[in-house]
């Protein structure tokens, strides 16, 4: 038990994605399938709390970034689609749960340990997958996964070749086990034939995770315009605001009469 203490958040949210997904699949009203959002979205925030800061603002931009990907491969592309025929509450947490378990894995003693070989031995799995897709897989799915495989060179190139690839090799991991449950419990279904491309597809495509890449790089693309752009304003506004100036003090004749001074009549006639 000692040595998977570092690893009980992770193997928690490896638990949590298929008992979720397979909770789903027995929804029958979309109530029931709101309250499973906000049971995900609770999970992802209590989860989150054990993350370093950034981390936790990076997990909190993907959900939204990940969210518009949803709007755009489900209901405008339609390349998959759910269930219910929507966008169910509990996807743009799920898609939190899935970032945060990546980046989680930095610092775990296996990635400190062995370090690159896990990249390696992940890349090798991805590759088998994709490779099965094509040769061995059709004839037990009646699928040629052309999809999946077009994903693993980008995959690859991020896995071998950013320094945050404990992140991609994680999301592969936690990504295939999602995609896999979430095919198999009829939570949603990918197109045998992808629309507009006309590529083929797996259901699941073997190497998804890749799309995680170009999620990646647009949470940090986001989340640097943000800073740049709220240092820009701020430095502006410092710039800009005038000093403002003290209070004027006007004397009136009224005021010299009243102080109890003596005002010559003609002095009075020349401030009049």
């Amino acid at each position: 038990m000692v040595g998977l203490r570092p690893y009980w958040l992770q193997a928690y949210l490896l638990l949590y994605t298929p008992i979720g997904l397979f909770a789903d699949s027995r929804v029958t009203a979309q109530w029931q399938q709101y309250l499973l959002g906000v049971l995900t979205f609770s999970v992802l925030y209590l989860a989150a709390l054990k993350a370093p800061r950034e981390q936790r603002a990076q997990v909190w931009t993907c959900v939204g970034v990940a969210t518009c990907f949803e709007v755009f491969g489900s209901l405008v592309w339609g390349i998959y689609q759910y269930r219910l025929h929507n966008l169910p509450l509990f996807v743009p947490p799920g898609h939190g749960i899935v970032y945060l378990f990546g980046l989680l894995a930095a610092q775990t003693p296996v990635v400190m340990r062995y370090g690159r070989r896990v990249a390696h031995l992940v890349l090798a799995a991805a590759g088998a997958w994709a490779l099965a897709g094509l040769t061995v897989l059709p004839a037990v799915t009646g699928r040629v996964d052309v999809q999946g495989a077009l994903c693993l060179p980008v995959f690859a190139y991020f896995l071998l070749r950013s320094p945050r690839w404990p992140l991609f090799a994680a999301i592969f991991i936690i990504v295939s086990e999602l995609e896999i449950a979430g095919t198999s419990f009829g939570n949603w279904y990918w197109m045998p034939v992808a629309p507009w491309t006309h590529i083929p597809s797996g259901n699941p495509p073997s190497v998804i995770a890749g799309g995680y890449c170009v999620i990646d790089a647009s949470v940090l693309v986001v989340l640097w315009t943000y800073r740049v752009g709220l240092k820009t304003i701020m430095t502006r506004i410092k710039t800009t605001i005038p000093p403002k100036a003290g209070p004027m003090i006007r004397f009136r004749p009224e005021s010299l009469e009243n102080s109890g001074e003596l005002v010559s009549p003609a002095s009075t006639s020349l401030m009049s």
